[in-house]
């Protein structure tokens, strides 16, 4: 059984009596496990793929099915428990909250769960442990370099143990440097058996994938495996 999988999904935006269509007719699978790169340019329809398949939007028609079970009937509060509970993100931007320390960042998720609260120290700091940031636990936001800013925002995607981590061009406000240190933190976890679902219109970075799906005019053209990346990180281990 597929974690993901969408089957004929449409999507179209209506502004008054103006209908934008973004995506038509797209099949994709995703099994547990996967790190795939979805690429393309601007206006592609990559971003709005994986706010669909991240429950941030819905699609207009066709079928989603996330381990298995059709999400179409679902309301928002279901579709809401299952982000909160089943996905990471991980976004250009960071979204951190400001004068706020990393670890409250970290853990802010998990105000929003059913974990209890007297856990939701010792999970935070097991997800910055993961990103090699247990240094900055008490740092402020605005005292970390934006490599770190990021690591930040991978612990806080992963601090639920979600089922799968969708990143949003997560090296696009960054150095060469600290995106490289980024996409390896993704291959680590992708190794550890985290499905990870990488947004990015650069093809070195999608080359740390197992498998990049190119997306135009919204349709998939292309479904191919990819080792670039992959093979060069296996060197430096």
């Amino acid at each position: 059984m597929a974690l993901i999988e969408i089957k004929k999904l449409s999507k179209e935006y209506v502004n008054d009596t103006v209908v934008t269509p973004v995506l038509f007719d797209v099949d994709l699978k995703i099994e547990k496990g996967e790190f795939v790169a979805i690429m393309g340019p601007s206006g592609s329809g990559k971003s709005t793929l994986m706010h669909i398949l991240g429950f941030l939007d819905r699609g207009s028609r066709g079928e989603f099915l996330f381990e298995g079970k059709d999400t179409s009937d679902l309301n928002d509060d279901a579709l809401a428990e299952i982000r909160n509970e089943k996905v990471g993100f991980v976004f250009q931007a960071f979204n951190l909250l400001p004068r706020t320390t990393v670890l409250d960042n970290v853990v802010l998720p998990l105000l929003y769960s059913s974990r209890p609260r007297d856990t939701h120290e010792k999970m935070g700091l097991d997800a910055l442990a993961a990103v090699d940031l247990t240094e900055r636990v008490s740092f402020y936001t605005n005292q970390i370099s934006g490599g770190q800013k990021q690591r930040v925002a991978i612990a806080r995607a992963l601090v639920n143990d979600p089922d799968v981590i969708f990143a949003d061009e997560p090296t696009g406000n960054l150095d060469s440097k600290s995106g490289e240190a980024v996409m390896e933190i993704l291959r680590k976890l992708n190794e550890k058996g985290r499905t990870i679902i990488l947004v990015t219109h650069e093809q070195e970075t999608a080359e740390y994938a197992d498998r990049i799906i190119t997306i135009r005019d919204g349709k998939i053209t292309s479904d191919e495996k990819a080792d670039g990346k992959k093979l060069e990180y296996g060197k430096k281990k």
